[in-house]
C-alpha cells in the first residue's frame, strides 16, 4: 500500500475507518459488476445472442442503483467527517470512479442493443476478429483500472493510461476496414454502421478506465494528469515515484 494512503487504516475514530473502507468496497463491488455485463454484451454481439443482450439490458437499474446509494454514502461522509488530505481524496476518487463506472455500463447496453440488432439483420461476421480483439484490450483495462484502486497502485494505473494508447490505435484500424467494406458492398451498410456503433461503445469503455486510473493515480500522488500527455503523465509520476 502506497505511504500516502496509510493514513486510512490509523483514524482515531474506528467508524470512520469502517466508512472509507465500506465505500470503496461497494465501488469495487459495482465493478465486479459492470465487469460481468461488459462481458456479456461483448459475448451476446459475437454469438448473436439476443437472449443474453437482453440480460444486460436488464442489469441497468441494479447498476443505477449502486450508483445512487455509493453517491450519498460518500456524501455523508464529506458532511459528517470533513475529510482532508489523502481521505477527502479517496472519497472524491471513489465519487469519480463510480460515475466512470455507470457510464460503461451505458456503453455495456449500446453493445447490447447493437446485438439484438445484427442478430435481427442475420448472419453477419465482418469485424467480428476485430470487435474480439478490441474487447479483449478493453476488458483487461477495466480489470486493470479497478484493481489498481483496489491495492492504490499508481503505477499500475499508469499501465492502465499507456494501454488506452494502444486501444485506441486498435480502434481507429478497426473503424477504416469496416469503412472501406460498407463503401465496396452498400448492402452491408446497415450492419456494418451497428457494428461501428459497437466498437464506439467498446473504446468509450476504455475511455471511462483510463478515467478511473487517473483517479487512482491523483488518489495516490496527488497529481492530476488529467487531459495531459502521456510523455508528460509519465515523466511527472516517475519524479514522484522516486521520491
Amino acid at each position: 500500500m502506497n505511504s500516502n494512503i496509510e493514513s486510512h487504516s490509523h483514524h482515531i475514530s474506528k467508524q470512520f475507518n469502517v466508512e472509507l473502507e465500506d465505500v470503496k468496497n461497494q465501488l469495487l463491488e459495482m465493478g465486479g459488476v459492470i465487469e460481468r455485463q461488459i462481458a456479456d454484451a461483448m459475448q451476446s454481439l459475437l454469438d448473436g445472442d439476443s437472449g443474453l443482450a437482453a440480460q444486460v439490458l436488464s442489469v441497468e437499474d441494479r447498476i443505477d442503483a449502486m450508483e445512487i446509494s455509493i453517491d450519498e454514502e460518500c456524501s455523508l461522509i464529506l458532511a459528517r467527517r470533513h475529510p482532508a488530505a489523502s481521505d477527502l481524496r479517496l472519497v472524491l476518487g471513489v465519487i469519480k470512479a463510480v460515475r466512470d463506472l455507470e457510464r460503461m455500463g451505458d456503453e455495456s447496453a449500446k453493445v447490447a442493443r447493437m446485438a439484438i440488432k445484427l442478430s435481427e439483420e442475420g448472419e453477419f461476421s465482418q469485424g467480428h476478429v476485430e470487435f474480439r480483439h478490441l474487447a479483449d484490450s478493453v476488458t483487461k483495462m477495466v480489470s486493470a483500472a479497478l484493481d489498481a484502486f483496489a491495492r492504490y497502485d499508481a503505477e499500475a494505473a499508469l499501465e492502465v493510461v499507456r494501454a488506452d494508447v494502444a486501444v485506441d490505435m486498435i480502434y481507429g484500424s478497426v473503424m477504416r476496414s469496416l469503412i472501406t467494406y460498407m463503401m465496396e458492398d452498400p448492402r452491408s451498410i446497415t450492419r456494418v454502421l451497428n457494428m461501428l456503433w459497437a466498437l464506439r461503445a467498446l473504446e468509450r469503455i476504455g475511455d471511462h478506465a483510463k478515467n478511473i486510473a487517473e483517479h487512482v493515480i491523483y488518489l495516490v500522488k496527488g497529481m492530476d494528469v488529467r487531459h495531459e500527455k502521456l510523455e508528460v503523465v509519465e515523466d511527472q509520476l516517475e519524479e514522484l515515484l522516486g521520491d
